[in-house]
Order: C-alpha cells, then structure tokens, then sequence
C-alpha cells in the first residue's frame, strides 16, 4: 500500500486507544452513516476475526457507534457514545462473528430507518485507514478519502457511458471507477471517486438516466 503521509503510518488526530481498533472503527461507522444520508432509528453491528475477539477491550463497539452517529475520530464525546445513543433514540446491537473474513478487522453494520436501510461491510486497514468492500450486497472497494458517486442501475448497454459522458462534460475528473453486478443483465453497481464534489445539476441529470433506480453521493 502507497502511504501519502506519515499520519497514514502513525494513524490521525484521534480519540484512542488504536488507530486500527477505534479510529478505523469510528471511520467505518461514519462511512455508514454518510451513505445512508439519515438519522438512523436502528443499528446492528457485526464483528468479525480480530474485532469480533478485541472489540470490548479496544472499544471498537464504542467506536463504531460514535461514527454511525456522526462523530469523527478526534471527537472527545467518542467515550460517551451509548449514552449519546440513548439521547438520540438509536437501538443498537452488537454481534460475535464467527465466519472467517478476508481481513481481521472487519465490521458489517446495517441501518435502518422506517422503510429505509442500508448494509454496508467495512475493514480498517491500519493508520486509521479504512476500505468500505460491500453495499447492499454489491462488492466494491471505496476509501472514503474522495467524493464518490455509488449508482444502482441496470447493467445495460450505455448505462455507464451516459454517466461517464456527463461527468466530462462537467469537467469532473474521475479517480477510481468499477462496476460490480450480481449477474449479467441484472442490477449493478457503478462507484466513481472523482476528483472534485458533484454538483446537484449533474446529479439530478444522471438520476434522470435510463436504467438508473437509486444514487448515493458521498461528500467528504
């Protein structure tokens, strides 16, 4: 892995007590958070391989939660999160995987709020580095360190040219793009980190794209 700056070895401005146990964590929970773009009424949290055996001693629960409620890794209310859940009305549950996942710190959360929700899988990569691998069933790999488009649409022919042809129009550079489909023809998901925020005009025109049912536009 390509590191930027020493912070991404020693890990950031945070609230302890690990960089990959609890600010990861709180990362990861405020990733959740943005895509689902709501106060959230319910939260479940899974952990798996190393979190699911520390996460009471690292106080990855407490970190976690602090991100699905909005706060970042160097936000002193860190420590008092089930009690800010409480305040807030959030029900929360925390569960010990015992499946095997591809990397040792790896949390599965799933909001809701009345008809909506969202199940994000993330992993916290060290230094406070963290990697968002699925949505809603649909792999990826977003990093959160760049504004993101993540579209639901019909894997179709021009689906992904209609998009890509409107964001060059807008001057907006893309820096990493991939598609992930659960079978051909079927619903895909496009995610596009770019360069530069989307503005409202340009995401109101893909929304209006044929094929496209639902955007999620993360903003950093």
């Amino acid at each position: 892995m390509k590191y930027r700056s020493v912070f991404d070895i020693i890990g950031p401005v945070m609230v302890g007590p690990s960089s990959s146990h609890t600010a990861g964590a709180v990362r990861i929970g405020q990733l959740a958070r943005k895509l689902f773009d709501q106060e959230p009424e319910t939260a479940k949290i899974h952990f798996f391989g190393s979190f699911a055996r520390t996460y009471r001693g690292h106080a990855t629960d407490v970190a976690v939660l602090a991100g699905v409620l909005g706060l970042t890794t160097d936000d002193p209310r860190i420590p008092e999160a089930f009690a800010l859940a409480k305040e807030r009305g959030l029900q929360y549950s925390f569960y010990e995987e015992v499946a095997i996942p591809i990397h040792p710190n790896t949390v599965s959360i799933e909001l809701t709020r009345g008809e909506a929700s969202i199940s994000i899988t993330g992993i916290s990569i060290g230094g406070g580095l963290v990697q968002i691998t699925r949505v809603d069933g649909f792999d990826l790999r977003l990093s959160g360190e760049s504004p993101a488009l993540l579209i639901f649409h019909q894997d179709a022919f021009g689906a992904i040219a209609a998009v890509t042809q409107l964001l060059a129009y807008a001057q907006v550079n893309i820096s990493h793009m991939e598609v992930s489909r659960a079978q051909r023809g079927q619903d895909a998901l496009m995610v596009i980190e770019t360069d530069q925020p989307i503005s409202g005009d340009i995401l109101r025109l893909i929304q209006c794209q044929p094929r496209i049912f639902k955007t999620i536009k993360l903003e950093l």
